[in-house]
């Protein structure tokens, strides 16, 4: 392992880790490899808001830690991709618990907030039930803006996601505004509210649609009390 050009000054297990991947980044790059391997151009069109200095400085600085690798796939024709390595595939449950809680403080996105396919396939993982799932088999294909397809296979506690359609699909959902799934999901707003106000569209049984939101729950941030935040 190289030299640390950059350090806390601590003896601490927190301050090490926020020195492995917690520059600016960082754990977005992270974030899209859980997933699986990816090239240099797939991270770019996940990431488009990154200067391609800082992902190459990103993923070098992680490679020389130990959290990813950089390996030759023969069969694909640019062979070369990035994926976790073994110590860097540990944090795949923190970044759930560390997506939820962030989740948990959302609210409409901005003008120029981007949501990734990557984004939307770890926000099922991270609002998933798996208690509520067991003894469940169905499965959820959810359309955003007609533009991101991706498919939710619940099989007994068990979760699958995927990009792409899913034939005979028991639900299809279609969301036609970046958080009206969230709004749902959280209790914003009711599966019947968010059909009839036209934010949601579903192709099969309104009470799917419910069992969906019982098997992926965002609760709210607590509200802060006199400027201190609730604990």
């Amino acid at each position: 392992m190289t030299a640390r050009t950059r350090t806390y000054g601590q003896y601490c297990g927190l301050a090490r880790a926020m020195e492995l991947v917690g520059e600016r980044w960082a754990l977005l790059i992270v974030r899209d490899l859980v997933l699986g391997p990816k090239r240099y151009n797939e991270l770019r069109t996940g990431l488009p808001k990154i200067p391609p200095s800082i992902l190459s400085a990103r993923l070098n600085e992680m490679e020389e830690s130990g959290v990813i690798r950089r390996r030759v796939r023969p069969d694909l024709d640019a062979g070369l991709v990035y994926e976790l390595t073994q110590y860097g595939s540990e944090l795949d449950q923190i970044l759930l618990d560390l997506g939820l809680w962030g989740a948990r403080s959302l609210s409409h996105p901005g003008p120029d907030d981007i949501f990734t396919l990557d984004a939307a396939i770890l926000s099922l993982f991270t609002t998933f039930q798996a208690e509520a799932a067991a003894g469940v088999q169905i499965t959820f294909e959810i359309q955003y803006h007609n533009t991101m397809i991706l498919h939710a296979m619940i099989d007994d506690g068990d979760l699958k996601v995927s990009e792409g359609r899913y034939p005979d699909a028991d639900l299809i959902i279609r969301s036609s505004q970046g958080s009206a799934l969230l709004d749902v999901i959280s209790g914003h707003s009711t599966p019947a509210q968010a059909l009839e106000d036209g934010s949601v569209s579903i192709e099969g049984d309104l009470r799917d649609l419910d069992l969906f939101t019982r098997l992926f729950r965002l609760t709210s941030a607590p509200e802060p009390k006199n400027g201190v935040a609730l604990h």
